[in-house]
């Protein structure tokens, strides 16, 4: 009997070799589709919670909350200004939705296979936690780069001016702020890697590992919950596959409230060191940054209250932004799945 539920499974799974690619390019190309809408709804709302979370160790704050910083930004820059460093946020979207959508599936199976279950099986909350958190942990090696690149970008405009020495200046008085070139995407890259190597592009990968691992399993497990009981509230007999659109949104919405609230210290703390040595240079000699550090740092300067700046406006935003995201990825694999 165990012998044929081994062969069982084995032919299962052999079977399911070539479905098992397909559905991994899907979740690729749909996990991109739904990323890259969603960014562009969101990205003026990301712009002011970077620009409020590097300011928490400023002796004056820059804005005063992020009502005020979107006007600010809206009145000295315009709409380019608030759509700001969008380029790379939309390639880190697709790469991020892609990878994560593409991970969190084979993770499942691979629970599956450990377990000695068929893959059409249904897991616990306890494992799609687990292949979430694993999803999670993939993608934040990608994430990690893109995100310095955005976050620099994002505080071009609030950066200190250069000191200039000037032509016909006296020795007392010899420089002039300037103000520093607005870079795009591939010349910060490109200053990132000629400044501090490859391995500069993954600073603050702590903070974006922390956030993306428990943000992933909090973020497919909330949904997956709430999915799951509202399917259920419409017929016991009825699957995951029979999600509705708006059921798909509002799970979603859930899932992205609760992951940005509770990851959100690791988030504030990753961007405070992306964006350390634009806003508060120490020089060519002074140690680099460190999570624990900043963390303690952002801690005693503004307590509690300074982990969780622009926390407000980033859920508020998060909750429509990840209902978009799983209404066009549940509604892509409904039509094509």
């Amino acid at each position: 009997m165990e012998a044929a539920s081994d062969a069982l499974i084995s032919r299962d799974s052999a079977s399911s070799m070539p479905s098992s690619a397909v559905r991994a390019a899907k979740d690729v190309t749909f996990g991109s589709i739904a990323g890259m809408v969603s960014k562009v709804f969101e990205h003026p709302f990301d712009l002011t919670k970077v620009r409020l979370q590097s300011q928490v160790l400023d002796t004056t704050a820059r804005f005063n909350g992020p009502i005020d910083c979107l006007v600010k930004t809206w009145k000295n820059e315009g709409v380019r200004g608030l759509y700001r460093g969008l380029p790379a946020p939309i390639a880190g979207a697709m790469l991020e939705n892609a990878s994560l959508f593409m991970s969190y599936s084979e993770l499942q199976n691979v629970i599956r296979r450990i377990n000695a279950q068929p893959l059409s099986h249904d897991l616990s909350l306890p494992q799609f936690a687990l292949a979430g958190a694993g999803a999670g942990a993939i993608t934040s090696f990608l994430l990690t780069p893109v995100e310095l690149v955005k976050c620099k970008m994002q505080v071009q405009m609030i950066a200190p001016k250069i000191p200039q020495p000037t032509a016909t200046a006296t020795l007392d008085s010899s420089i002039r702020p300037i103000s520093r070139p607005l870079l795009g995407p591939i010349a910060v890259l490109v200053s990132v890697i000629r400044t501090e190597g490859l391995r500069g592009l993954w600073l603050g990968q702590t903070g974006t590992l922390i956030r993306e691992c428990g943000g992933g399993a909090a973020w497919f497990t909330t949904k997956e919950f709430v999915g799951t009981t509202l399917i259920k509230r419409r017929g016991s007999e009825l699957t995951r596959k029979d999600i509705l659109p708006w059921e798909s949104a509002l799970s979603g919405a859930c899932a992205g409230g609760i992951f940005n609230f509770s990851m959100f210290p690791a988030d504030s703390v990753k961007s405070t060191m992306q964006t350390e040595e634009d806003l508060r240079p120490r020089g060519n000699n002074a140690p680099k940054p460190t999570f624990l550090g900043t963390a303690r740092a952002m801690y005693r300067a503004q307590g509690v209250k300074g982990l969780y700046a622009g926390c407000g406006i980033t859920v508020a935003r998060s909750i429509p932004s990840s209902a978009i995201i799983f209404l066009i990825y549940d509604g892509l694999s409904r039509r094509f799945g």
